[in-house]
């Protein structure tokens, strides 16, 4: 590294990290901590963008683009086709006038269920900080021979440092700075890749297999993959902890709405920045022997040194921005969840400076756990697919709760548990018993077992659709047949979701309605007794089909881009 590139990198974490602990100027209790909510629309964009964007993506994509060519792309535009709901889910998470979405299941269930969220969620951010901290410290290491571990370390005591000090504020207003870095930790290898290789032309002219340049691959990412895991992202999307203060946080639903659709958007278009990086490394890289994930760090040292000193530098300070900013936020949630939803229910009564205190200390565990899975998990890519679907595990029950009042305790509980034990189910069967069905299967285009370089295992999207059906049936069953959940209580829960948030409103407990508040009549969209589907506002119509636009506009320039 250069003298500049050093000089970069130690300025970034100095500042980012100076301006976290000053954040912590606002935290005055445990609402200003785990759920302040006071921000507006330019800071709940950045605040969505750098929660949901890390490097650790840009790793994975570029990997799976050189190994599978352009269908790389889906790893994370697995979200594209649910970002109009966005539009939808933010407002709704900004109802609840929950501090974290555990509260949202306690409102709906009880306590039971809320503590089950709780213990899921916290192992889902685990998992996830863990494969953001792996995918940072493998671009450093082969960016600049600095060992991963040293790398993954040094992360891990800054965000720690103004997280546990600033909690959810420090969080955001950071997020704002680091988000503008990672649309250049994105972009900023791009051009000069680019111009190594001739272009877009010079690729189609190196590169002889064609499927590389197809969305929709022939293998492993074809229709019905995407299908499926664009499903289990809108599934799962409202149960990872972390979107309720992507919501939530905002002074007004609109600022949710914004920042939650907006900021994902972003996300997607530097998603086509790092699936071109992979897919020119292809030419680049041609005739060496390189691991796919080290292939976004290796294109960073052969170039950027070279076009000026001090690149490199900014380069790796976008990438920590890019890392660091999620993890705050995950390690955040996570805080809020014990805190709120395990330990407050335990141990009653205390101060509030008592809880704030708990939290921080939560927080600390939580990144303990993410560090330790950064150290055991095999690859970007494999941790990539567990937290797809562990962070699946309770959706079922969040939407089957939302839209259908007959469902129960006991039916929230079965789906959850019965999704796990499909889940592992299916991950661990023995490869004898998958020999055996991939020898009887029908016809090949089932693809029920699929080979990969581990061995053989159940192909991605049927083990998606076992594990979500077959929560969703456990769910209905049980429901069917236990208790129905008290109607005063589904009345109160309800009535949250339609009854908008009055402009500078204060809620003294979670998931309440202010005194006074008129509540807006029930219209649903279907005439079903049990139904809670509502009908939609007309801002909320044109906003999904505005997004849908969208959607469609990113596919097409990025295919005309590409061909």
């Amino acid at each position: 590294m250069h003298t500049a590139d050093i000089v970069c990198l130690v300025l970034y974490l100095v500042v980012i990290t100076g301006v976290g602990i000053w954040a912590a100027r606002l935290v005055r209790n445990t609402g200003d901590f785990f759920m302040p909510r006071r921000f507006g629309k330019a800071m709940m964009i950045t605040h969505a963008f750098g929660t949901g964007t890390h490097s650790d993506q840009a790793v994975s994509v570029a990997a799976k683009t050189f190994s599978n060519g352009l269908s790389g792309i889906w790893y994370q535009w697995l979200w594209l086709f649910a970002t109009p709901f966005y539009w939808v889910i933010a407002p709704l998470m900004r109802r609840f006038r929950a501090i974290t979405t555990g509260d949202v299941f306690e409102a709906r269930y009880d306590r039971s269920v809320a503590g089950l969220f709780a213990v899921m969620g916290m192992a889902v951010l685990s998992l996830n900080i863990g494969v953001m901290l792996l995918g940072s410290g493998t671009v450093i290491e082969a960016g600049t021979d600095i060992p991963a571990p040293l790398a993954i370390t040094v992360m891990t005591v800054l965000f720690v440092a103004y997280g546990v000090a600033g909690g959810l504020s420090a969080a955001i207003v950071t997020d704002f700075i680091q988000g503008i870095l990672t649309v250049v930790f994105s972009f900023l290898l791009l051009p000069f890749v680019l111009q190594a290789v001739g272009g877009m032309e010079g690729l189609h002219e190196t590169i002889t297999k064609r499927e590389m340049f197809s969305l929709v691959a022939p293998g492993e990412i074809g229709l019905f993959y995407i299908v499926m895991i664009a499903v289990n992202g809108l599934v799962s999307i409202v149960v990872q902890p972390h979107t309720m203060g992507n919501c939530a946080a905002g002074r007004t639903e609109m600022d949710g709405r914004v920042g939650f659709l907006c900021g994902n958007f972003v996300k997607r278009i530097c998603t086509m920045a790092w699936c071109l990086t992979g897919l020119a490394a292809v030419s680049y890289l041609a005739g060496r022997d390189v691991d796919p994930d080290r292939v976004y760090g290796i294109m960073a040292k052969d170039f950027l040194p070279q076009v000026l000193p001090g690149l490199l530098g900014v380069f790796l300070a976008a990438l920590l921005a890019s890392v660091m900013s999620s993890c705050d936020s995950f390690m955040i949630a996570s805080a809020g969840l014990f805190t709120e939803n395990i330990y407050k229910p335990l141990v009653p009564g205390r101060p509030d400076r008592h809880y704030l205190r708990v939290g921080r200390l939560a927080s600390l565990a939580v990144v303990a756990g993410g560090v330790g899975a950064a150290f055991v998990l095999p690859d970007v890519r494999e941790g990539l697919k567990w937290f797809w679907k562990i962070s699946a595990m309770m959706g079922v029950a969040f939407w089957l709760g939302l839209f259908w009042r007959r469902t129960t305790v006991a039916g929230a509980w079965a789906a959850t548990l019965t999704a796990v034990a499909v889940l592992l189910g299916t991950s661990f069967l023995p490869q004898a018993v998958l020999a055996r069905l991939q020898g009887t299967a029908p016809a090949e285009r089932l693809w029920l077992v699929h080979e990969t370089a581990k061995g053989l295992e159940i192909y991605l999207p049927w083990q998606m659709v076992f594990y979500l059906s077959a929560g969703m049936l456990a769910g209905i069953i049980v429901s069917l047949l236990t208790k129905r959940v008290a109607e005063s209580k589904l009345e109160a829960f309800y009535a949250l979701t339609r009854t908008p948030v009055a402009p500078g409103e204060t809620v003294e407990r979670p998931c309440t309605l202010p005194e006074g508040v008129a509540v807006p009549a029930r219209r649903r969209l279907l005439p079903w007794r049990d139904s809670e589907i509502l009908v939609p506002t007309v801002t909320s119509v044109i906003g999904f089909f505005a997004a849908w636009v969208i959607v469609g506009a990113l596919i097409a320039v990025f295919y005309v881009i590409t061909q």
